[in-house]
C-alpha cells in the first residue's frame, strides 16, 4: 500500500467517524463507496476490509461510552446476541450468493432511502406529539439483530446504520442506541473480519481483507469515533435523529447514483 492511500485512508475513516458516532453509526457505511470508488477495493474484498475498519476504529468510541456508563444495559447484550450468529451467515451469503458489485449497492438503497426517510419523518412529527413511542420488545429487537448482522455481514457495514434508524425510530433514545449498537458492531465485525479470513483459505478470489488499508482507515476511525462520541451528549435528541435519518438517507442516495450510472 502506497503512503499516500493510507493517508487518504487514515482521512477518511477520520472525518466520517466524527460525524456518525454521536448516533451510533460507525462510519463503515460511507466509507465503502470511498473503498470501491476511490481506493480501488474489489468485491468482495471490500467488505472484510469495512469490517476491519470497524474492528480497529470501535474502541475509540466504546472507551469514551464505558467511562461515561452508557454501555451497561440489556439492550447491549440483546443486540450482540442477534447480530454475531447473523454476520456469520451474511459473510458466506456474500461469497457465495452476492459477490457482484451492482446488486450489493441496489440492496443498500433500497434498504436506507425508505429507512432514512421514515425516521426524517417520524422525527419531524415527534417534535408536536407528547404521547410516549412504544419501543419493540426483546424478543423483536433480537430478531431484528439477526436480521441487520446478516445485512452486515454481506454489506460489511457492521449492522449500526441500519439498528440505529430502526430503533430510535420505533421511540429509543439516540443515548441509549448510540452505544449499544457500537458495541454490537464492534462484536460482530471482529467475527465478520474472522470469518471472511476463514473463507479465503478455502475459496478463491479477493475474499480475505486488505489488512494495510483497513487497519489505516480504522486507526482514523479510533480517533475520530471518539471524538465523536464526547460531542453526543451536547446534541438535542431531535437532532441526533434527524442526523440519524439524513445520514441513511444519504448512504441510500449515494449507491442509488452510482448504479444509474
Amino acid at each position: 500500500m502506497a503512503w499516500s492511500t493510507g493517508l487518504l485512508g487514515f482521512a477518511a475513516g477520520l472525518l466520517i467517524s466524527v460525524a456518525t458516532a454521536p448516533v451510533g453509526v460507525s462510519g463503515a457505511v460511507f466509507l465503502l463507496p470511498v473503498q470501491i470508488s476511490v481506493l480501488g477495493v474489489p468485491s468482495p474484498a471490500v467488505t472484510p476490509t469495512n469490517l476491519l475498519y470497524n474492528v480497529v476504529a470501535g474502541p475509540g468510541a466504546l472507551l469514551r461510552h464505558h467511562r461515561a456508563g452508557t454501555l451497561r444495559g440489556p439492550l447491549t447484550r440483546l443486540l450482540v446476541l442477534g447480530t454475531v450468529p447473523g454476520v456469520v451467515v451474511g459473510a458466506v451469503i456474500r461469497v457465495f450468493a452476492v459477490p457482484g458489485p451492482t446488486v450489493f449497492r441496489l440492496l443498500i438503497a433500497v434498504l436506507l432511502l425508505p429507512l432514512g426517510s421514515w425516521l426524517c419523518l417520524r422525527t419531524l412529527r415527534r417534535v408536536t406529539r407528547t404521547a410516549p413511542e412504544r419501543e419493540l420488545s426483546a424478543r423483536a429487537v433480537t430478531r431484528l439483530a439477526m436480521a441487520v448482522g446478516v445485512a452486515g455481514g454481506i454489506y460489511g457495514i457492521g449492522g449500526g446504520s441500519l439498528l440505529g434508524p430502526i430503533l430510535v425510530g420505533r421511540g429509543m433514545p439516540v443515548a441509549k442506541v448510540a452505544p449499544a449498537a457500537l458495541a454490537a458492531t464492534f462484536v460482530t465485525s471482529a467475527v465478520g473480519a474472522g470469518t471472511y479470513a476463514l473463507l479465503s483459505l478455502t475459496t478463491t478470489g479477493d475474499i480475505a481483507p486488505y489488512w494495510s488499508l483497513g487497519l489505516a482507515c480504522g486507526l482514523g476511525g479510533l480517533c475520530g469515533g471518539y471524538l465523536g462520541a464526547r460531542l453526543q451528549p451536547r446534541l438535542p435528541e431531535t437532532a441526533l435523529r434527524l442526523l440519524l435519518g439524513v445520514l441513511a438517507l444519504g448512504v441510500g442516495g449515494l449507491y442509488a447514483v452510482q448504479i444509474l450510472r
